[in-house]
């Protein structure tokens, strides 16, 4: 028997063994208050029980170590054991969270400042600012695959030139060019924007890195997807068109914008930064470029896709 039907045989039992009006209309109109009571009282389970769940997840204290974690419970929150839990979670979709990380894709473009609202969630009942679920890594890696597709066939590659350009997009440009960017902004963040440097607060690599994935699929949707459809008719019939060059170099506009602005973001989250206004700093070069590039016709696009053939050769 369920907690609804519980409740409903209560506040019946109630209802009848006081001087309560026995009328039908107040009966049904009893039990349907009844009803919603329990549902009430159903979701409030839920959201005690998923409380539950989660403050298992937190580090927790033995009553004799004055506020310090065990040598177990430490070793739960070391960066190696996130990061073998992490890739160990590759190996087992059914355990990834696919549709929150699709939400996440989507709020990328339109209100970034909610998925990162997430990761302070996650903070406070995981312990741990990075993602523990690789559901976004491995959705970013079938984008990075059909828009790479895509392009191969865009600019009449082969099968093999097409999978060589898979393999360069997926391993150079995406991962070798994350962990580098990660790296960096990881010294940067810790080394110049701490408030106050200690072992307690510090930017987390794998927070790093999930800073460069969330900036990067904008940018490649961007360049790598919305191109295409308009890739033949303005940037490779057309080369010295000024409109030609014009929508091209805007996308790219577009796109690097949102790259520093979302990486922005990300850090301007954690609480114990200041100063990351500086990482907005860039807008000013990439905008200065942007003209220059109009004004002496630069193709950036033209030069992705000779760059992309180059590649493959």
């Amino acid at each position: 028997m369920g907690l609804r039907h519980c409740l409903i045989l209560a506040f019946t039992f109630y209802y009848i063994s006081h001087d309560a009006p026995h009328d039908t209309g107040s009966f049904y109109v009893f039990i349907l208050a009844t009803v919603q009571e329990a549902n009430s009282y159903r979701k409030r389970a839920k959201s005690w029980c998923f409380l539950i769940k989660n403050s298992a997840m937190l580090p927790t204290t033995s009553p004799h170590s004055n506020g310090t974690l065990d040598s177990r419970d430490a070793a739960r929150h070391t960066a190696g054991f996130k990061r073998y839990k992490y890739l160990r979670r590759l190996l087992h979709f059914k355990q990834m969270d696919f549709q929150f990380a699709i939400w996440q894709m989507l709020y990328l473009f339109t209100s970034p400042q909610r998925v990162y609202r997430n990761f302070h969630y996650r903070k406070q009942t995981k312990d741990q600012w990075a993602r523990d679920d690789p559901a976004f890594l491995v959705l970013l890696g079938i984008w990075l695959c059909v828009s790479t597709i895509g392009f191969g066939l865009v600019l009449d590659m082969g099968v093999v030139e097409t999978l060589k350009l898979l393999l360069w997009v997926v391993f150079v440009d995406c991962i070798g060019v994350g962990l580098l960017i990660s790296t960096l902004m990881w010294f940067i963040t810790n080394k110049y924007l701490l408030k106050q440097p200690s072992r307690n607060f510090d930017v987390e690599w794998g927070y790093a890195f999930d800073v460069h994935l969330n900036a990067f699929f904008p940018l490649l949707i961007i360049l790598h997807f919305l191109q295409l459809f308009f890739i033949n008719h303005f940037v490779k019939i057309n080369l010295d068109w000024f409109m030609g060059y014009f929508v091209g170099n805007t996308t790219w506009l577009i796109a690097i914008s949102y790259y520093l602005y979302i990486t922005f973001l990300g850090y301007n989250a954690l609480p114990f930064l200041k100063n990351t206004v500086v990482l907005l700093y860039p807008f000013a070069l990439l905008v200065l470029v942007y003209i220059l590039s109009l004004s002496l016709g630069w193709n950036f696009t033209q030069h992705l896709c000779s760059f992309y053939k180059y590649r493959v050769q």
